[in-house]
């Protein structure tokens, strides 16, 4: 092993080193008290002790939360990473901070990973630097991966579900609950079928007993996950608003829309089967049939020889 790259993993070591040094000291002292706080049982005599997953992801979640109060990230680059996290279901205080951390500690530790495995698998000094460099773009590249297959994940049960919260909402409404309160019946019946929903039922309940403008409250719930259906819906109810007209009326309209539009879905899904069933059966099937048809005369030929 050549000097050169022995200086290379000592300094991978030392930045893992100084890292996870930082990020056993990146808790703040007011998130060392609210933790200790949201560990105590009301009533009683004595503190919860945290699970050692729970500290870590503390540990973890300081780190990325003084990246980002050092502003070593743009505002633009924190603002796409907020939106693509709440996107993605994650709005809690501790996404933005959990995320940043995690793609800190995997942007350093894989490409020390990847360098100490070529090194045990005996490669050259060019196998550990490709190995590095690839672990280094894995680190990068994975929690963004990751994040995006979550969002398009939970935008998918979002949009599968919305139909039949629509569907109980126009219930609620016709039955003459108002806005708020048939939001919240749905809430409490769907939450158990389709959380996603629910989720964004429940803040836009929050918003809307928060925020004087109703219609800024309905606007944010159609710009959160970027659903054209939510939009839709938002936009119903703003017009609904506006211009008095019955809201039980416009909501059956848009609900039978979206089950049109989750039908027309399902059969376009329904006809590419077709299509999706063609290569296995040219794979197992076709062979199958050569070998019963052709066999026999492949078995003459064979004797005659």
């Amino acid at each position: 092993m050549t000097p050169d790259l022995l200086l290379l993993l000592g300094i991978l070591a030392v930045l893992f080193i100084t890292t996870v040094m930082l990020m056993l000291r990146g808790m703040t002292q007011r998130q060392r008290v609210a933790q200790r706080l949201r560990s105590i049982k009301p009533g009683a005599e004595r503190v919860l002790t945290l699970s050692p997953a729970s500290a870590a992801l503390g540990r973890v979640e300081g780190l990325g939360a003084s990246v980002v109060r050092g502003r070593l990230l743009s505002p633009s680059t924190l603002e796409g990473l907020e939106q693509t996290l709440r996107a993605a279901g994650f709005r809690g205080e501790r996404a933005l901070g959990l995320f940043v951390g995690a793609k800190i500690m995997l942007l350093l530790a894989t490409p020390l990973a990847f360098a100490l495995g070529c090194y045990l698998l005996e490669l050259d000094e060019t196998g550990m630097l490709i190995g590095a460099m690839v672990g280094g773009a894995i680190g990068l590249l994975a929690p963004d991966f990751i994040a995006s297959r979550l969002r398009a994940r939970y935008l998918a049960r979002l949009e599968r579900g919305l139909p039949d919260g629509l569907d109980l909402l126009v219930i609620c409404a016709e039955a003459g609950l108002a806005l708020q309160p048939a939001m919240q019946r749905v809430v409490d019946e769907i939450a158990g079928v389709f959380p996603q929903v629910a989720a964004e039922f429940r803040l836009t309940l929050h918003e809307l007993r928060v925020l004087t403008d109703r219609r800024e409250a309905l606007t944010r719930m159609g710009k959160r996950t970027r659903v054209i259906a939510l939009q839709r819906l938002a936009q119903t109810l703003i017009q609904s608003i506006q211009y008095g007209t019955p809201m039980s009326q416009a909501l059956r309209m848009l609900a039978a829309e979206l089950r049109q539009e989750q039908l027309l879905r399902f059969e376009a899904r329904a006809a590419r089967l077709p299509v999706l069933l063609t290569l296995p059966m040219v794979a197992f099937i076709l062979p199958t049939l050569f070998l019963v048809v052709g066999g026999p005369a492949a078995v003459q030929v064979m004797r005659l020889w």
